[in-house]
């Protein structure tokens, strides 16, 4: 195997290892800051930019490895037909045999530089992924009021940017408080408005009275 083709081949152990990784269950709180750090470094950036022009050249070395295997089979198709037709002569025992290595070396290659292109689109997706379940499981969280910089703003209280589902609740709850209050402002000007009937037309009758004497 050559040197590219031995650097191809330990990329594609360090891609399983890595994607194994990503399996791995582990706490959020330590996953959370896991995906922190690898959004966030420059290295981590740095090193995907590199990734990319790697993987560039791996797709070259697969587009060569498949052009290969086509040539070799072509080959032995041609030999096959000559043995065929009688020429015996023409495809002999170590050239069959050499025709045979190139064709393995060549789906090797092809392999190889397949498989390792292919994980990488895995790798790639299955960190989106879970990326988007641990933005979600915020969101729920938000929702929930169990998150703690919620309680901690919760407990603030100022106007509100606690998780979306409490600041309702609290909203909510001054509403009813604002309706009980006006209900009961109701309540006393309508006893205030009777009291102040019952003396005016106490004091049309006291008139009255007065006029008929």
């Amino acid at each position: 195997m050559t040197l590219y083709y031995s650097l191809v081949f330990a990329l594609l152990m360090g891609e399983m290892g890595l994607f194994m990784l990503l399996l791995v269950p582990l706490p959020f709180k330590i996953k959370r800051k896991i995906f922190t750090f690898i959004s966030e470094s420059p290295l981590v950036a740095k090193m995907q930019y590199w990734m990319k022009i790697t993987f560039v050249f791996i797709l070259i070395l697969f587009v060569d490895s498949v052009n290969r295997v086509y040539k070799v089979q072509v080959e032995l198709m041609a030999a096959h037909e000559q043995s065929a037709k009688g020429n015996a002569a023409a495809i002999m025992g170590s050239e069959r045999l050499e025709v045979q290595a190139r064709k393995f070396y060549s789906q090797r290659n092809m392999y190889l530089c397949g498989f390792t292109l292919f994980l990488s689109l895995i790798l790639n997706r299955t960190y989106v992924m879970i990326l988007e379940v641990m933005r979600l499981e915020d969101k729920v969280k938000m929702y929930e009021g169990t998150n703690k910089n919620t309680k901690e703003s919760e407990k603030l209280a100022v106007a509100g940017k606690p998780g979306e589902l409490a600041a309702l609740r609290e909203k909510l709850e001054k509403k009813d408080q604002d309706l009980q209050n006006l209900k009961k402002q109701a309540e006393q000007l309508n006893k205030a408005y009777s009291d102040l009937s019952d003396k005016y037309a106490a004091t049309q009758i006291d008139g009255e009275n007065q006029k008929s004497r």
